[in-house]
């Protein structure tokens, strides 16, 4: 967390104030916490992004990528608490970069913010972003992925399906809570092999993939009882109250409404589930 929707979340909700828009500056703010991961040092990253135009606001998977004028890629990877904020912060303390820019001779500021310090912030040539995230670094983005390939990429790994989803080199973008929802709403238990997927059960996990993330978007992500996660005006998501699974453990199954979502640990990640819809 943040997965797809929430940084396409906040991928459109910056794009109006940042595309286009002049770097004026690029600071640090004071913090006393965990430090972001930065690449190159401070020094060197702020003195070539000042003077910059932002030529896009783009998402690649789960990462907020602008392209600047230079050619330069700054790249902001989330993780599991960080934020790009446009209006006020959860918490002074746990900002950690202001951008402040210029758009149509009007100053703003754009902030960076993390609770945890667990994000990364990154500085890339074209080059070494094409290296690094480009090819086949990544897998094909959730939302382009077509079935056929989906299935083709599954039919190759003797992973349980729910682990195979949050594989960023086979579809990106997917997370832990996103996996979850999809598989219940394909009817599809969560260790079922991924390579023993018929093409039509894939297809039905396609298709719940697509629906969910989009719905997912238009209520602007999912924010979890942390309520860590923030739209870029610092207002909640919304699609937490469309969640039929997800941390639900003990509960009756909205689906059927006779069984109990059950809670199990794959590969240290919590997955739930209904057996009574999602039978093994």
């Amino acid at each position: 967390m943040p997965e797809l929707p929430e940084v396409e979340t906040m991928v459109r909700g910056i794009r109006p104030v940042m595309d286009r828009a002049k770097i004026l500056e690029l600071r640090a703010c004071p913090c006393d916490r965990k430090p972001l991961s930065i690449s190159p040092i401070q020094p060197e990253f702020f003195e070539r992004v000042r003077g910059c135009s932002i030529d896009s606001v783009e998402r690649l998977a789960k990462r907020v990528v602008l392209r600047l004028s230079s050619d330069d890629v700054i790249v902001f990877e989330p993780r599991m608490t960080g934020l790009v904020l446009v209006s006020d912060p959860p918490s002074v303390e746990h900002l950690r970069f202001e951008f402040r820019l210029s758009l149509n001779k009007l100053r703003h500021s754009v902030w960076i913010w993390d609770r945890r310090g667990l994000g990364t912030f990154r500085l890339f040539t074209k080059e070494e972003f094409e290296n690094a995230l480009g090819g086949y670094a990544l897998g094909p983005d959730a939302l382009q992925i077509s079935a056929k390939d989906l299935h083709h990429r599954l039919g190759k790994t003797q992973r349980s399906i729910k682990v195979a989803l949050l594989d960023q080199k086979l579809v990106a973008g997917v997370g832990n809570l996103y996996a979850s929802e999809i598989l219940h709403e394909a009817k599809i238990h969560p260790q079922t092999v991924a390579s023993k997927l018929s093409l039509k059960r894939v297809q039905r996990i396609h298709t719940a993939m697509n629906r969910i993330l989009l719905e997912a978007i238009t209520y602007e992500g999912s924010t979890l009882s942390d309520g860590t996660y923030r739209n870029a005006l610092n207002h909640d998501g919304s699609y937490q109250s469309k969640h039929r699974v997800y941390s639900k453990e003990g509960t009756t199954c909205v689906s059927c409404n006779v069984s109990k979502i059950r809670r199990i640990v794959q590969t240290q990640r919590s997955t739930f589930f209904c057996p009574r819809c999602q039978r093994k």
